[in-house]
């Protein structure tokens, strides 16, 4: 029993680490050098389904039929380029999952950088008004509040 547990905690351990068998056998293209840019193309493209998974990774049916048509464009003599211009003709740019840079997708790419310059500034402008604020405090109200302050530490 005990041997068990023990071949179920290294299955469950492993299997996180066994490669994605998402492209099938059939799919496989007989020339390897086609295959190799079909693998790579394959990793920059998005599921439309998963969305978080590249083609390559997904098991879903319009990936596995993404796969398909990119290999038969690149057996037709297609450029990585075309089926790239291709695929975004179709889906946009969501369908890459490294967009590139350009007016429609500005937002996308300057969102975190205006995120955290707004970050910054606003923990500026929050330092800067708590040290107004205690540096306005007239004699009497920085004796109060030192009063108040050795209350609450007894």
């Amino acid at each position: 029993m005990q041997w068990m547990r023990a071949l179920l905690l290294l299955l469950m351990l492993g299997l996180p680490l066994a490669p994605a068998w998402s492209v099938q056998p059939d799919e496989v293209l007989p020339d390897a050098g086609l295959e190799a840019r079909a693998r790579a193309l394959s990793k920059e493209l998005r599921c439309m389904v998963c969305q978080n998974q590249s083609i390559d990774d997904s098991d879903a049916p319009l990936a596995r039929d993404l796969r398909v048509l990119l290999r038969e464009h690149l057996k037709a003599g297609d450029s990585d380029q075309q089926i790239i211009d291709f695929l975004r003709a179709r889906y946009g740019d969501f369908v890459l999952l490294r967009p590139r840079f350009s007016p429609q997708t500005a937002i996308l790419w300057l969102t975190p950088v205006g995120a955290l310059i707004a970050g910054v500034l606003a923990l500026v402008l929050l330092r800067r008004r708590r040290a107004e604020g205690e540096a306005n405090l007239n004699p009497q109200e920085q004796a109060r509040l030192a009063e108040i302050l050795q209350r609450d530490d007894a």
